[in-house]
């Protein structure tokens, strides 16, 4: 049986559903605040990092694992846009986010890869696009960018291991140098006034770091600006292409490091040169993605003597038989390559000694950097020791 509604009850039900209706509009108009920020700052942030986009710089862990999972992608028959959606989703920086999503829209209105990949060139570096476009000419896009992402990942690799290899004594002397200011201008002062009341001339190394420790000590500010200032001038110095190439033959002539940046650089020309070559790209146009991937004045300018050379006719192990950058055995085993049309092989097989060379290098400097540098702070630190200590050894004396 259904019962019928009073009166009295009829209105307590309006009653309390008038009272529930207002306290839910009150509840969103309370939060609708809050729902309208978070969408400008939403806004705010996609806006920042489209403006960011045109310049920002991909790392090369970064591009390597994108590269080798858009070929796997297209390999298993997916289209290039379904692809580039599929890793728009799973990539944590937001601003690649943003160009791979720029480059999926221009794919789609009818531009090709390289073309919308041109647009970021700090993103995608010159080796990326021509690769693509070799890729695209040839019909082979996965495979070529399967080539690409093995690449970038000796480059990851190889850059980790010099990374590591640097780490540890930079640190250390980093170490060193903030430990010898903190006694030079806390610690000795403390010594120089004990000393002073003496009343006798001092030892001579005590003397010359007491005097060392007060110029410190009341030049501290003019030491900071002025290193600050010869940072800033170094680094407009070694831009320009004399200061650049200055740089480059210093570093290459280092006494420890030197002969591992030259065959770190030798095995980047030879592998970027033969990846290039493998993958169809014309010898001219690798040539110059060699030269400006390289970051070597040497190789830039070996590489433009090539091109004139191959230009008229010559070849290329004519020209590294005759500079000294470049050992005998690159130009011997490129010429045997060339006479053979197995020039990428070859040139492969370079890279792969000079990486072995340098993975022993790095090795031995690992294991002999380390007792160098306990040599190094033995010998600074325990000098400031013993001189702030002589002294004390000779307190009869020196009272006296």
């Amino acid at each position: 049986m259904i019962r019928v509604l009073t009166q009295n009850e009829d209105l307590i039900i309006m009653a309390f559903l008038s009272t529930t209706s207002s306290a839910s509009g009150e509840l969103n108009a309370s939060t609708a605040p809050r729902k309208s920020a978070r969408a400008a700052q939403a806004l705010a942030k996609q806006k920042a990092w489209e403006k960011k986009s045109s310049t920002h710089k991909v790392k090369m862990a970064t591009l390597a694992v994108f590269t080798q999972q858009l070929a796997s992608m297209l390999d298993a028959g997916l289209s290039l846009v379904v692809a580039l959606e599929a890793l728009q989703e799973q990539v944590e920086d937001p601003i690649f986010r943003v160009i791979l999503r720029n480059v999926k829209l221009d794919i789609s209105t009818g531009t090709s890869f390289s073309e919308a990949t041109k647009k970021y060139p700090n993103a995608f570096p010159n080796l990326f696009i021509s690769m693509v476009e070799a890729g695209e000419a040839s019909g082979g896009l996965a495979e070529i960018l399967a080539k690409v992402a093995d690449y970038f990942e000796a480059s990851v690799k190889l850059n980790k291991k010099v990374k590591s290899a640097m780490t540890y004594p930079v640190a250390v002397i980093g170490l060193a140098v903030i430990l010898v200011n903190v006694l030079l201008i806390f610690v000795i002062p403390v010594f120089a006034e004990m000393f002073a009341d003496f009343g006798a001339e001092l030892p001579k190394p005590t003397q010359f770091l007491i005097n060392v420790s007060n110029w410190l000590k009341s030049n501290i500010f003019y030491c900071i600006i002025a290193a600050f200032i010869g940072y800033k001038i170094w680094g407009k110095l070694v831009k320009t292409p004399r200061g650049r190439a200055f740089k480059d033959r210093a570093t290459v002539r280092a006494p420890i490091f030197g002969n591992l940046i030259k065959k770190i650089s030798l095995a980047r020309f030879c592998r970027t040169y033969s990846t290039l070559l493998r993958s169809g790209v014309p010898i001219l146009r690798a040539l110059e993605i060699v030269a400006a991937s390289s970051g070597r004045v040497q190789i830039e300018d070996a590489c433009v003597q090539i091109s004139k050379h191959i230009s008229s006719g010559g070849q290329v192990s004519d020209v590294l038989r005759e500079n000294a950058y470049f050992p005998s055995m690159v130009a011997h085993m490129l010429k045997a390559g060339e006479s053979t049309g197995n020039v990428d092989g070859m040139m492969e097989k370079i890279a792969d000694f000079y990486d072995t060379e340098s993975d022993a290098i790095i090795a031995s400097l690992t294991s002999l950097i380390e007792p160098i540098l306990i040599v190094f702070l033995g010998v600074v630190v325990g000098g400031i020791v013993m001189a702030m200590f002589l002294p004390i050894f000779h307190l009869s004396s020196v009272v006296g």
